[in-house]
């Protein structure tokens, strides 16, 4: 099965059933139990607010976890491929670019990287969302958590 064209538009990565049914129904079990603490105050519907709380929390940084590392490997993978893409006078300034900068560059195909680099070290592109917007050939990353 062929992957769908990706774009800016379209490349953030949501999951149904994380974003549309985990999340809410954790964000809504924490208003449960609070408005059940708030009826009726004892030890126990307290100490499940904080149980609640401490679950909506907890998915989230289990969410963030492997998008961390993620990352990581990212950086790695960007900084050998400026090694290969960048003429010389850019590439020993690659390690200027922030670790955000690095993640958004990934998007862009090797004949775009160069400008794209030279823009965000002038200051131009100061953001991922900068980078990501002025990619003009999109280049999809199917394949990130």
């Amino acid at each position: 099965m062929a992957e769908s064209t990706q774009t800016y538009a379209s490349h953030r990565r949501w999951i149904p059933t994380f974003h549309f049914f985990v999340l809410p129904v954790l964000l809504i079990n924490v208003f449960v139990i609070g408005m059940q603490f708030a009826r009726n105050p004892h030890l126990l519907s307290g100490w499940l607010v904080v149980v609640a709380i401490a679950l909506f929390i907890g998915v989230f940084e289990l969410r963030g976890m492997p998008l961390r590392a993620q990352d990581r490997v990212i950086r790695i993978e960007e900084r050998g491929r400026l090694e290969r893409v960048l003429p010389s006078d850019l590439r020993g300034r690659a390690g200027e670019l922030t670790a955000s900068q690095l993640i958004a560059i990934r998007f862009a195909p090797d004949d775009e990287v160069p400008d794209l680099v030279r823009r965000a070290l002038n200051g131009e592109l100061k953001t991922q969302d900068d980078i990501k917007r002025a990619i003009k050939n999109w280049r999809a990353d199917h394949l990130r958590a």
